[in-house]
């Protein structure tokens, strides 16, 4: 039916659901009218950038107030940013797994409360590259846990639940060929690292702690691209993992910086 799906039967016993981070609720808002007819979600970590997002679409989709400023329907929490334009929902979800993890587990919720179909749901941001041009777009095919497997591992109640992260792989050659459009951003589908630490967890070796060699670092470097790792971040097995689990179309892409 291309609804999107909530895998918890708690939910129907609830007589309201609170989106708390997102400052929405199901009696407090009128979802379906507000969001029923979205179609496409992106999602990325800074409030700013999403605004310049929405912006963004909104002169593309020639909307009126086009060039004007586009109101925060979060404004009420700290947490996210969320603004709308026309059928595209663009939002926050600050940095690593817990925070996109909290953001889109909302999401979702109000994507279902509002009677939602056929939602393609793409993350848009930065990520380190991994023997690729800087300045190259990845389009992630599969999202890789830190030992380079297809899986995102999350605690429940002391038992480690393992989930698929697989995305969508007609999606991302479909994003592939609108990439040659622009052909200044060298594009390329390959594996997306996931880690739950920016320093050690990406073999930096500039921060407050470092347990281990330059050498160690290149080894492990190398053996990741050679798993078909290509770029790395923070936010991808948990995107993919609950992005397939509840019927969302969705793909990652991330601009390599220097």
């Amino acid at each position: 039916s291309g609804l999107v799906l909530v895998k918890n039967p708690h939910l129907d016993s609830m007589e309201e659901d609170v989106l708390y981070h997102l400052d929405l609720g199901t009696k407090t808002h009128n979802l379906p009218a507000m969001f029923g007819d979205i179609k496409f979600v992106c999602v990325g970590g800074s409030p700013k950038r999403m605004r310049a997002f929405a912006q963004f679409m909104q002169r593309e989709l020639g909307l009126a107030g086009a060039g004007e400023d586009v109101a925060d329907i979060c404004a009420g929490s700290d947490r996210y940013a969320m603004y709308r334009t026309g059928p595209v929902l663009s939002i926050s979800h600050g940095m690593g797994i817990p925070s996109i993890s909290i953001m889109l587990h909302e999401l979702i919720k109000l994507l279902h409360h509002a009677k939602c179909r056929d939602v393609t749901i793409i993350r848009i941001g930065t990520s380190g590259g991994l023997g690729i041009e800087a300045g190259s777009v990845v389009i992630t095919d599969t999202a890789v846990d830190s030992s380079f497997q297809p899986r995102f591992e999350q605690v429940v109640l002391g038992d480690v639940v393992v989930r698929s992260t697989e995305l969508d792989k007609d999606l991302a050659k479909e994003l592939l060929a609108c990439s040659r459009e622009t052909p200044d951003f060298p594009t390329l589908i390959g594996h997306t690292m996931c880690t739950y630490d920016f320093y050690e967890g990406q073999g930096r070796l500039d921060g407050a702690l470092c347990s281990f060699s330059r050498e160690k670092k290149l080894e492990y470097l190398r053996r990741a691209y050679d798993a078909g790792v290509r770029n790395i971040e923070m936010e991808s097995t948990a995107f993919a993992a609950l992005c397939g689990l509840c019927g969302l179309k969705g793909e990652s892409c991330h601009f390599h910086l220097l």
